[in-house]
């Protein structure tokens, strides 16, 4: 789990949770029921909630709080790709906050 941490924080989620799929795929096949198409989608547009989802799934699937860790995984999502368009604005013309007049 400590090299699987490492990998998630060098180089980032998506890449993380390909290995871990690669390195454990009976949990990710008992997550998405034996489907490749849902855990692939959820790590090219939401990679936080698909690995919170695997993470908290287990055998009897996500009830109750574990909605919650998905959620968060959810609101970590947003939050990347807001950060990154609040990062990049200075490079979109109309989203600029200088004032040209």
């Amino acid at each position: 789990m400590c090299c699987f941490l490492t990998i998630l924080l060098l180089l980032g989620p998506r890449v993380g949770g390909a290995i871990w799929w690669l390195a454990r795929p009976l949990i990710w096949s008992t997550a998405f029921n034996g489907s490749w198409f849902w855990p692939l989608l959820g790590l090219i547009f939401l990679p936080w909630a698909t690995l919170m989802y695997v993470l908290v799934s287990g055998n009897g699937g996500v009830t109750g709080f574990e909605w919650v860790w998905v959620g968060l995984g959810v609101l970590a999502d947003i939050a990347s790709y807001g950060g990154g368009g609040y990062g990049n604005r200075e490079h979109i013309p109309m989203y600029s906050t200088t004032k040209t007049l």
